[in-house]
């Protein structure tokens, strides 16, 4: 999993990644690609 700073680009970067809020706390998470997690905050 990355902590970056802005989640729109890597949002942009796949077109399956939701946003998801859990805990105060902003992921991406990403379906077909599992590997494929960020979070900020």
């Amino acid at each position: 999993m990355k902590v970056v700073n802005s989640l729109k680009t890597i949002r942009s970067r796949h077109k399956n990644c939701r946003l998801v809020r859990r805990k105060g706390r902003v992921y991406i998470i990403n379906k077909s690609n599992p590997r494929f997690k960020a979070r900020q905050g």
